[in-house]
């Protein structure tokens, strides 16, 4: 959006692709529980206005009294308040409700003693380009990513949430000028970044102020906080600036903090890294794996003997967590859940291979070659049902090694087709329904398989169709 609220779309070679890891944290597949939940604003009203402006005016004034905020500051966000209440009552529809939605965060960080002064820039910035978006910019649909003219960040529309500040994309993108050596925009953007940084148990932390899969605001993400020590870093070393590196060490202390203030776990072998702060049972290999990367990158400029130590603690866990998702044949989402989706299964592989590169620890480099190889291996394919009875409904079980699409063909002896389906299963045991013909005798049974990364599998045997039992 240009400053005279003119919408160009334009492409950001620097932005890393819609729905990319590296570009916007994933949705959980089960969202976090809890009282965290809450509704998406649809609506606005007098009532919902008055009450945001009520609670975050009294926490404004509460910061202006103990001195923590000048009076500069205080009317400054004031009145981008008053604007904020006032557009989102004239608009109306959908784009007050937009504006609403980010009044109620606000609102609802002030109430809960988390509007603090260090939050402050980066919430009133939220409020600001949300009234700007939604008084000249265009309707959006679920994703979208947008950006303001007089700034390189990245922002995301989330329905029910307005435009987020999309803190994994733009340090994604910031990575993006880094390898460009687009130095301008990049020390612009991370300049724009360090200003929007708050204290989050008492580290630098770069916050999500956003409900999302359960979870409320403010969150913080160790995938998106090792991103952003990883590029401060490299532009320490491109700018020359090594403000940058003293900023990534600063925001290192946010790993050593336990969640749900921090976005790690301690365990028996180490420490494991959170997706999202606020949900610490969610055990996501992948966002694991690239905030070790991070991490490992930050430290290899740095050799900061805090990012050092909170790494081989990380990557003592995240061997157990590489173990307990791979199936032999593929990976799971997380531990104990469902198989990975094939962008996620990529992008696990990916991420896998970087950390092998970057560390040369054998333990990866093995696991990069095993995961590569999943991705080129076709299902192997087991028949279980191998006797049935002539005239019997019965369920032919068979055996597949990873989700895939396995059809079932049997023929009878004289070689017609008896039975032919087909359906996508999850690895494991199943079974597909079958009337067995009334004639006994030896069945050619085929099983084929396509996995996800469209590897096919085929597999023939035959089962024995026993006559009819005697009564």
């Amino acid at each position: 959006m240009d400053r005279d609220g003119t919408v160009r779309r334009v492409n950001d070679p620097a932005l890393p692709p819609l729905n990319s890891p590296l570009g916007e944290l994933p949705a959980l597949r089960k969202a976090y529980g809890g009282p965290q939940a809450r509704a998406a604003a649809t609506t606005t009203t007098p009532r919902l206005r008055r009450t945001a402006q009520r609670n975050v005016t009294r926490a404004l004034r509460g910061l202006l009294k103990r001195r923590q905020v000048t009076r500069a500051v205080y009317n400054g966000h004031k009145r981008t308040l008053d604007d904020a209440v006032a557009t989102a009552a004239r608009l109306g529809g959908t784009r007050g409700a937009a504006i609403q939605s980010v009044l109620n965060n606000t609102s609802h960080m002030a109430s809960s003693g988390n509007l603090t002064a260090s939050r402050l820039p980066a919430a009133f910035l939220t409020l600001r380009r949300n009234r700007e978006w939604w008084t000249s910019g265009r309707l959006l649909s679920y994703g979208q990513r947008v950006e303001f003219n007089d700034s390189e960040l990245v922002w995301q529309y989330y329905p029910g949430e307005g435009i987020q500040l999309q803190v994994l994309g733009t340090f994604g993108k910031a990575n993006g000028l880094w390898m460009s050596k687009d130095r301008d925009k990049l020390g612009n953007l991370l300049d724009e970044m360090r200003a929007l940084a708050s204290t989050r148990g008492g580290a630098l932390a770069w916050e999500y102020y956003f409900y999302f899969g359960g979870g409320k605001p403010p969150w913080a993400s160790a995938m998106a906080q090792a991103t952003g020590l990883q590029v401060y870093a490299r532009a320490s070393q491109l700018l020359r600036k090594p403000a940058y590196l003293e900023t990534a060490k600063k925001g290192v202390r946010l790993f050593g903090v336990g969640a749900p203030a921090g976005v790690g776990v301690k365990t028996n072998a180490g420490r494991r890294f959170l997706l999202y702060s606020y949900a610490p049972s969610q055990q996501v290999l992948n966002g694991f794996v690239q905030t070790l990367v991070g991490l490992n990158d930050y430290w290899a400029i740095s050799r900061d003997a805090r990012a050092r130590r909170l790494f081989r603690a990380g990557e003592r866990q995240a061997r157990l967590d590489l173990a307990a998702s791979d199936t032999g044949a593929w990976s799971l989402y997380q531990v104990g859940g469902s198989e990975a989706d094939l962008g996620y299964q990529e992008l696990v592989t990916e991420f896998i291979g970087n950390l092998c590169d970057r560390s040369r620890i054998a333990f990866w480099c093995e696991a990069d070659r095993r995961f590569s190889r999943y991705l080129k291996e076709p299902p192997t394919l087991q028949l279980i049902t191998r006797r049935v009875r002539a005239g019997a409904q019965t369920l032919v079980r068979f055996r597949v090694s990873k989700i895939s699409k396995v059809g079932l063909t049997i023929r009878t002896p004289s070689g017609a087709t008896s039975l032919s389906t087909s359906a996508t299963v999850s690895r494991g045991p199943h079974g597909y329904a079958w009337k067995v013909p009334s004639t006994p005798g030896t069945y050619d049974v085929v099983l084929t398989g396509t996995d996800l990364a469209g590897n096919d599998g085929r597999e023939t045997f035959t089962l024995t169709v026993l006559g009819r039992a005697r009564t």
